[in-house]
């Protein structure tokens, strides 16, 4: 096995691409899931998509599986499936889709509990400097997508009703110009 190296994902023994040709954040969260079903990742890997643009826009997803995965039994296992898959991140901002914790960030919780029970290293307020209060009150709606800044896992949020926060991308957007 390759020596761990140090990607968006922290440092992990690697990372594979999978471009299947995908044209929405939807369908990359659903292959990630199904990844995530049918191969052995384990709960501290990470699965995320990343935006390809230039000629061929498109969505591109990579997993990053827990340290003592081989990545050969992964790769065969993506073959199988019908994907090919090449080494490394496209990026270094992928937005988080499967993660340690992803699981459980399902209703209301505090900053501080999706902090520790999550692979989230900080809570980012759109408008603001400062971090939020640890007590501040998260409404996930079970949608939850960080994205690496820097090596950190960041939750960007939005001011909401009541004092609580919001994740800023939404289960179910309005696609553009839906209204004419």
């Amino acid at each position: 096995m390759t020596p761990p190296v140090r990607t968006p994902y922290g440092f992990t023994p690697y990372v594979l691409t999978v471009d299947a040709g995908l044209r929405d954040l939807r369908a990359a969260d659903h292959l990630l899931r199904t990844f995530a079903a049918e191969l052995p990742l384990t709960v501290g890997g990470f699965g995320c998509t990343h935006l390809v643009r230039g000629e061929r826009p498109r969505v591109v997803v990579s997993l990053a599986p827990e340290s003592g995965e081989e990545p050969d039994d992964v790769r065969a296992r993506l073959v199988a499936m019908g994907y090919e898959a090449t080494e490394g991140a496209p990026d270094a901002v992928g937005r988080a889709v499967l993660y340690r914790g992803v699981d459980v960030l399902r209703g209301t919780l505090s900053v501080e509990e999706v902090l520790s029970v999550s692979a989230i290293d900080r809570v980012a307020v759109l408008g603001t400097t400062g971090q939020p209060d640890p007590a501040t009150r998260l409404v996930t709606h079970s949608h939850v997508r960080p994205l690496w800044q820097s090596g950190e896992l960041v939750l960007t949020a939005m001011p909401a009703a009541g004092g609580a926060l919001v994740p800023f991308e939404v289960p179910d957007p309005t696609p553009c110009c839906a209204d004419h």
